[in-house]
């Protein structure tokens, strides 16, 4: 990737706002957004993300490197929380280290949202259908890690078969009605039964103000992280280089696998940043449901006050210029 290409990453006005954000919460300014707007905002970029996908999906569906790359996706998701796992137990009790894993394995729609900006600032072209790929990354992290919990818990109500399978129906009941994944997986079905009529339809509200939205959301996830920073103190060392070092692993199997199937540089890129994102949306109820000895102030905090900004500061530059070569 050029310099030029590096610089118009940094310099992607979405990228700005996080920073003015951050920059903001560390000078303890006043500056803030409603809640109610942010949740608005949120929404939006769900049903933007969504739509769009089901939209290029009811195009797309003959494709066979469509359902590669879901299979490959789905794969990432549900597997990547057993290592994650593994190395987050050599820092965190059973609990943290699995609710860890969920959060890790799972994905960012927000992260995934700059990529897209920042393939279109650059002129590499995507298709809509990996949006599908986000869908389909969210929810099997989430219960891999609650099932790894489930299996490695001494305690007596958890290792009874009925109780465990009790609360492994729980955990799935609760996630088909999450507030945010029905949202993405509802409009991605909408859609794709609205096809590419649909689309242009909506196109005004879901595409042309798209990256006008995504700063207002951004400005204010900024101030979100810059404010949770002083929660760290007390995770140390080793848990901050987990939140560096776990997203870099990701990226590469992401990467190493959208080559093997031959992805395009646009999709292989976006494969290599859902890989390497980290879910702080989706994963708290789930987690305050299947495991609730665990800690927010680590799970969630981790992946929203470090990994979130490296990614969208440091991480999709790389990432780009690895799926370039």
């Amino acid at each position: 990737m050029s310099t030029s290409t590096a610089l118009t990453a940094l310099l992607n006005p979405a990228v700005l706002y996080f920073m003015l954000g951050l920059g903001a919460a560390l000078a303890r300014s006043d500056l803030e957004v409603p809640p109610a707007l942010s949740t608005f905002f949120g929404s939006f970029l769900l049903m933007a993300i969504g739509f769009r996908g089901g939209a290029e999906l009811a195009r797309a569906l003959a494709n066979p490197t469509l359902w590669e790359t879901l299979a490959v996706a789905a794969f990432l998701s549900a597997g990547a929380p057993f290592y994650l796992y593994a190395v987050a137990r050599r820092r965190f009790d059973a609990a943290n280290a699995a609710a860890l894993a969920a959060a890790y394995g799972s994905v960012s729609a927000v992260t995934f949202a700059c990529a897209q900006s920042l393939l279109q600032e650059v002129s590499i072209p995507y298709h809509d259908y990996m949006n599908v790929a986000l869908a389909a990354m969210e929810a099997p992290a989430i219960v891999t890690g609650a099932l790894i919990y489930r299996h490695v818990s001494t305690r007596a109500e958890q290792s009874s078969g009925g109780r465990s399978a009790g609360a492994t129906l729980s955990l799935v009941r609760l996630l088909a009605t999450k507030g945010s994944l029905l949202l993405l997986v509802g409009s991605l079905a909408i859609g794709l039964l609205a096809g590419s009529a649909g689309w242009s339809a909506v196109k005004p509200l879901f595409g042309d103000i798209f990256k006008g939205i995504l700063c207002f959301f951004l400005l204010d996830q900024g101030l979100r992280c810059g404010r949770q920073l002083g929660d760290l103190r007390a995770a140390g060392a080793a848990a901050l280089l987990f939140a560096i070092a776990m997203p870099l692993v990701g990226a590469v199997l992401g990467l190493g696998l959208g080559s093997l199937i031959g992805l395009p540089q646009g999709d292989r890129f976006l494969l290599t940043v859902l890989a390497a994102s980290a879910s702080y949306l989706a994963v708290p109820a789930a987690m305050r449901e299947a495991i609730p000895k665990a800690n927010p102030g680590v799970y969630v905090t981790l992946p929203l006050a470090i990994t979130f900004p490296f990614n969208v500061i440091v991480g999709l530059p790389l990432y780009l210029a690895l799926a370039s070569r």
